[in-house]
Formats: structure tokens, C-alpha cells, sequence
């Protein structure tokens, strides 16, 4: 990737704090698509609901244990995956919680398919679960399916009726939602480390995946040799200093909803914003004081969420609290630029 980002954008600052964070290392933290409220989970074992734009915590949920990921059904509730196996629905207005279901180990990852109506979690248990909400309490009633992986879960992503499982031992499996009985494609990671998170392109065509070491790989779903011609991968957040380069695991990816450029996020605390299409760098942020575990931009793109928080890349140690800035994006920070036309002849 060149570098069309100039300086950093250190007279930015970091955001505007978000007061009331967890005070232990976020899981996640995601926009809703209707509103600018905001749902964080947390090692300390919470789910928060923020406005983001009035910087109030509208509501805490208590789990017994940690919870690792959460997302949004509509404005209203919630779902979030515990690391106690269970998954839970959340009712924001009444602070209520019900169980939706269970799997055999921590649940790693939760989404919710607006196209199909039902919600997925992936496993370290190595299985995948839908669930239908809408049906009566209890597992028994509400579970649709579960469907063996190759490894544990470790990321999914969504996009229309297309889930795409990133599992340990860098597997990759295509699904389309109306049809789980199988994979659509198989695939192994086309980077060497540790899968670390795999998000969707917006339009639908592919996913961008990110590894421990470093790296970003552009991926697409069409299997023609043409389609499979424009994949490529990339190295970020690393530093190079006195001939020695220090790599960083490449936590966090989030994909402007209007552009279709994305936000990465890396141990080294730096967000960088990237054209995939013209692989170019547009931005970096200044630098977090800590490890940057997720990223999140709003519906219409106007606000990117940052959690600046420990991910234990480096075990125990003395670290900042952990923290969740809001970002007022700016159209030239996110907004591909045009490529240069050639002088005429």
C-alpha cells in the first residue's frame, strides 16, 4: 500500500472520551444502524449501551462472567456471547435479560442477520449456532441449527445473506445463510499467522481479513480467475527502528458505511484508515495509549468509536485504563481520492 496520508492528524487529538467505560479490556463496541448509540462488551463482565453523541450511558448489563462480543437486534435490544457458553438477549428499556441459548464453550462471536431474521454465534466449542429471536424462550425452541468448523471461532462477519467463519488454524468458511447444510467455499487464510478479525465489504463482494502478524488480506468470493486476480495482501502497523521491524497483531477492521474504505486497528495503538481499491494509506490517527481492540464506524459514517484498551499481547503488566473515544470523521479522511490522470501526450 503507498502512502497518501501525509502527516498524522496529531492536532486531532484522540476523540472525545466516552464517560463510564468498562474497567476492564473491551471485547467490542458497535454502532447501531438506526441511531448513534453505542453497545461495548467487556472482560468485566458487562454489556454497556451509550449514546455517543450525548456521551450518556443509557444501560449496564451485569453477566457472570466475561462477555466477548455483542451487536444490536434493533434500537430497542441486544445480543451479547459470554465466555460462560451462554448467549443472551438484552432488553434495553427494561434492563432485562433472557437466555437465548447455549454452546459448549466460551462464545466467541455474536451477529444478527437482518436478511434472515435470525442471530449467529460461533464457538470456541468449534461450532456455529442460528438462532431464531423470535421464537418462545428456551434453546430448545429457538435454536435453528448447529454446524461443525474445522477449529475454534474466532471472527464472522455478515454481509446480506453471506456469513463468512474465520476459525483457528486460519480456515476460512463461506456460507449463505438460506442454505447452511454446507459451505459455499472453504478456504484457508491467505496470511501465514493467527486469524484475527474478518470483516465483510460493504457492496458484498469479499472480506478484508487481518492476522497477528501485521498483515491485511483483500479477499473476494467470486472464484473466477479474474475476480481472483485483484486479491492481495499488505503489510501495517509496524515500525522500523535501527534495521529492526516490530510487528503488531492487527486487531480491529471497520468498513465506512458510504465509502467503502476501512479503518484498521493495531497493538501498536495507531488507527489507519485505507483506499482498498486504489491501495493507498488515506490517514493515521495519533497514537492511542494503548492497543486498539475494536473500531466501529455510525451508520452514516460521521462518527468512528475507538477502544483504546490492553489486549494482553504482552501478559500481565501495569497498563492505561481502558477507554472509548468517539471521532468526528471527516470526509477527507475517509473519502477515496480521485487517481491522477495522465498528462496528454
Amino acid at each position: 500500500m503507498s502512502d497518501a496520508s501525509g502527516a498524522t492528524a496529531s492536532a486531532m487529538g484522540s476523540g472525545r472520551e466516552l464517560a463510564n467505560p468498562p474497567s476492564d479490556g473491551i471485547s467490542n463496541l458497535r454502532f447501531s444502524n438506526h441511531s448513534d448509540h453505542l453497545l461495548v462488551s467487556s472482560w468485566d463482565k458487562t454489556v454497556r449501551l451509550y449514546d455517543a453523541d450525548a456521551n450518556v450511558l443509557r444501560g449496564e448489563f451485569a453477566h457472570p462472567g466475561p462477555v466477548l462480543d455483542c451487536c444490536f437486534h434493533d434500537d430497542s435490544s441486544g445480543f451479547s456471547a459470554g465466555a460462560d457458553h451462554t448467549v443472551r438477549r438484552l432488553a434495553f428499556a427494561s434492563s432485562k435479560e433472557d437466555i437465548l441459548g447455549r454452546h459448549d464453550g466460551p462464545v466467541r462471536c455474536v451477529e444478527y442477520s437482518y436478511a434472515a431474521g435470525q442471530v449467529v454465534t460461533g464457538s470456541w466449542d468449534k461450532t456455529i449456532k442460528c438462532w431464531d429471536p423470535r421464537g418462545v424462550s428456551g434453546p430448545e425452541r429457538t435454536l435453528v441449527g448447529t454446524y461443525a468448523q474445522p477449529e475454534r471461532v474466532y471472527s464472522m462477519s455478515l454481509v446480506g445473506n453471506r456469513l463468512v467463519v474465520a476459525t483457528a488454524g486460519r480456515h476460512v468458511n463461506i456460507y449463505d445463510l438460506r442454505n447452511m447444510s454446507q459451505p459455499e467455499q472453504k478456504r484457508d487464510s491467505s496470511l501465514k499467522y493467527q486469524t484475527r478479525c474478518v470483516r465483510c465489504f460493504p457492496n458484498g463482494t469479499g472480506y478484508a481479513l487481518s492476522s497477528v502478524e501485521g498483515r491485511v488480506s483483500m479477499e473476494f468470493f467470486d472464484l473466477s480467475e479474474s475476480a481472483q486476480s485483484k486479491k492481495y495482501a499488505f503489510k501495517c502497523h509496524r515500525k522500523s527502528e535501527s534495521g529492526r521491524d516490530t510487528v503488531y497483531p492487527v486487531n480491529a477492521i471497520a468498513f465506512h458505511p458510504i465509502y467503502g474504505t476501512f479503518a484498521t486497528g493495531g497493538c501498536d495503538g495507531f488507527v489507519n484508515v485505507w483506499d482498498g481499491t486504489n491501495k493507498k494509506r488515506l490517514y493515521q490517527y495519533s497514537k492511542y495509549a494503548s492497543s486498539i481492540a475494536a473500531l466501529s464506524f455510525s451508520k452514516d459514517g460521521h462518527l468512528l468509536a475507538v477502544a483504546s484498551s490492553y489486549t494482553y499481547e504482552e501478559g500481565e503488566k501495569s497498563h492505561e485504563p481502558d477507554s472509548i473515544f468517539i471521532r468526528g470523521v471527516n470526509e477527507v479522511e475517509v473519502k477515496p481520492k480521485p487517481k491522477a490522470l495522465a498528462a496528454p501526450q
